[in-house]
């Protein structure tokens, strides 16, 4: 089933909600009008407690393409807000879900897009993508989060030079790099990422748990992680999936957990 929003739609089968970016015209540029959707789609995905993981992709030739520069803002308008009125919501979003996040990168993501893209709790691209930061050559700092992002996912060096020289980094160069979980062939992009994301509908209520101490780990010191860890395990021990866990271990057969 499809539901049409502002610039995206989102289709869902077996537990997964899949997110399309919808303005192939512009190869997805995130404008004012597709972020809105985008919250009003997260409004419909979290709402369902049937769905329990997230694809995040884009329709035709790419992945996002940037901030859509054929609607420029106006002269002398206020950047600073305009990203907190336009990207930060929904990045917001992504961050505080409860379901698991693959990102499937079908093709450029550029500015704005790559920060999108790297929200993905597993991220992977199709040999043909590329990710690209762009902002320099127009004057611009990084945004959308890369300047957290970047650093914690490649370290200094590496963050650096791709905001700094803005040069294009491949799908495989990414996976080498670490970046990313993998670069599939093309054709096999989305099979892929519903694949991933299937197995991930199949784990426990720890897998939110799990992403929440991953996003929260480098704002800590170690003695803090500690401490979220310990809340977060007795959170987890008193699931019921805790349960199917131990009594799968024990007779020696795979779990079948609910996600409670």
């Amino acid at each position: 089933m499809r539901t049409d929003f502002d610039r995206c739609y989102v289709t869902t089968q077996n537990g997964v909600a899949v997110l399309t970016l919808n303005d192939p015209q512009t190869v997805n540029a995130a404008s004012l009008r597709m972020m809105q959707g985008c919250l009003k789609a997260m409004d419909a995905i979290e709402a369902d407690p049937e769905l329990r993981a997230l694809v995040l992709t884009g329709e035709g030739r790419g992945f996002c393409s940037g901030a859509n520069l054929a609607e420029p803002p106006p002269e002398g308008a206020d950047l600073g807000d305009m990203l907190e009125r336009t990207y930060h919501p929904f990045l917001r979003r992504l961050h505080d879900t409860r379901l698991s996040i693959v990102t499937a990168v079908n093709g450029p993501a550029a500015g704005v897009g790559m920060s999108l893209a790297l929200m993905g709790d597993l991220v992977i691209a199709a040999r043909s993508a590329f990710f690209a930061l762009g902002f320099t050559r127009i004057g611009l700092v990084p945004d959308g989060g890369a300047t957290w992002l970047l650093p914690r996912l490649l370290g200094l060096a590496r963050a650096r030079e791709l905001a700094l020289l803005g040069e294009r980094l491949p799908a495989e160069k990414a996976e080498a790099w670490g970046l990313i979980h993998k670069a599939v062939d093309d054709e096999n992009l989305r099979d892929e990422a519903l694949t991933l994301a299937l197995r991930l509908t199949r784990g426990p209520k720890a897998l939110a748990m799990t992403r929440k101490l991953f996003w929260e780990s480098s704002d800590h010191s170690f003695e803090e992680q500690l401490k979220l860890e310990q809340t977060a395990q007795r959170a987890a021990g008193n699931t019921g999936d805790f349960r199917e866990g131990l009594a799968a271990f024990f007779e020696k057969r795979d779990p079948q957990f609910r996600g409670e």
